[in-house]
């Protein structure tokens, strides 16, 4: 038996390193949309048009890769393993981040943010599946929340990295951040519960198995609404900013990269106070009704601030992410809906299923901006994401006070 401080001691190592690997998932993804712009040009994409067609492309093949990705390794982690999986996204997408330094045209740039992508996809996935399994039903909230609100905060270290170098450095230095990162994790262990698991013969890690059985299909729909706000907002509010800036005729220019910065900084401490008031509540669906209902008040406020100054703008999208943050929340309610031979497959395919929402929402809302304009488009969209994130919230299983060591049923 391992001694209570030495548990401790890789309790607290396992929380610190997942929630690194999270930092690094969080700063790659968002960095894209921070450096889009000067790389297109760099590679030689002049005009406005083309550069925003171009950077759609790409974003659509990060999305791509991350569908596909979030299933191999969700399956992966249940067949193989939590941490060896690990091991295998971050080294993937370390190299592709190097390697997005380095492209000198948009082809090998389509191709690289691909593998980023499929890359990206297990690291939040299987870091919380793998805190969950080490720690206690009373703490592990504890732990997932500590993840998510220091990882969330990549967002903002890759808007300052960006103003310390070029795009190239940037990359760069995702890449190293990675690989170091990669060192570090040698000294986790396996969850205990995995390692019970691989010496039966049930069956694990079957995608397939997630749509045999009604109940269980609508759980696992239920546990991928309950986030789509959060791209709703980070893909629509945040990422086209400039265009609500002129929509509510902002006083000053906007930059879409700090725009990104801003609502970060509210995502991290709202990560922290939504997971927080899940532990003091004793309740997960409590927390994020809560938070969700937040956004319903937050969002109007935004979309009703014309004439606003640049400063207001920038501080109505840190007061949106606040709300928003409830997004360590959700990954851990859908970590706990399912048994451990699938716990990894839900836990890594939900938050990239809910990330690949993001194309479908963005082209939803270019076309009623077209008709119509651009706060009708956002509000209609909203509503109804909103709407069925609070049908799921309601009745969805409560999941706080259950005991994770149990297997799904064929």
């Amino acid at each position: 038996m391992l001694k209570s401080s030495t548990t401790a001691k890789i309790l607290n190592i396992t929380v610190i390193v997942a929630a690194l690997g999270y930092f690094v998932d969080i700063y790659d993804l968002i960095l894209f949309g921070i450096v889009r712009v000067p790389s297109l040009t760099d590679l030689g994409i002049q005009t406005k048009e083309l550069n925003d067609l171009i950077g759609a492309r790409l974003l659509n093949f990060q999305m791509a890769g991350m569908l596909i990705g979030g299933i191999v390794w969700g399956i992966l982690g249940d067949k193989k393993g939590r941490l060896s999986t690990l091991f295998g996204t971050i080294l993937l997408y370390s190299l592709a981040n190097l390697a997005n330094g380095l492209v000198t045209n948009v082809e090998q740039y389509y191709v690289l943010r691909f593998i980023a992508g499929f890359g990206l996809a297990g690291e939040l996935g299987l870091g919380i599946t793998l805190v969950t399994e080490v720690m206690s039903k009373e703490s592990r909230g504890y732990g997932t929340t500590i993840v998510a609100g220091i990882g969330i905060a990549g967002a903002v270290a890759g808007y300052f990295v960006t103003h310390l170098g070029s795009w190239r450095t940037a990359y760069f230095v995702g890449g190293g951040l990675g690989l170091a990162l990669l060192a570090m994790r040698i000294s986790l262990f396996e969850s205990g519960m995995f390692a019970k698991l691989r010496e039966s013969n049930t069956q694990r890690g079957s995608f397939l198995q997630l749509f045999t059985n009604k109940e269980r299909t609508a759980k696992y729909i239920k546990s991928v609404l309950v986030g789509l706000p959060v791209w709703y907002v980070i893909g629509i509010i945040v990422f086209f900013a400039n265009k609500f800036a002129d929509a509510l005729h902002v006083q000053g220019a906007i930059v879409v990269g700090k725009c990104v910065m801003y609502h970060y900084v509210g995502a991290s401490i709202g990560a922290f106070a939504t997971g927080i008031l899940s532990q003091v509540l004793k309740s997960r669906k409590k927390a994020l009704i809560a938070a969700i209902l937040g956004l319903v008040v937050t969002i109007p406020i935004f979309f009703l601030a014309d004439g606003i100054t640049s400063s207001m703008f920038y501080f109505l999208l840190f007061l949106i992410g606040i709300p928003n943050g409830f997004w360590s929340v959700f990954v851990t309610n859908a970590a706990e809906q399912f048994g451990t031979n699938m716990r990894a497959t839900v836990t890594t395919t939900v938050p990239n299923f809910v990330r690949g929402t993001t194309v479908l929402l963005t082209l939803g809302f270019t076309a009623l901006a077209k008709s119509y304009n651009t706060i009708f488009a956002a509000s209609l969209i909203g509503a109804v994401v909103i709407a069925l994130a609070l049908y799921a919230c309601f009745t969805m299983e409560e999941s706080f006070h259950k005991d994770l060591d149990y297997l799904e049923a064929h």
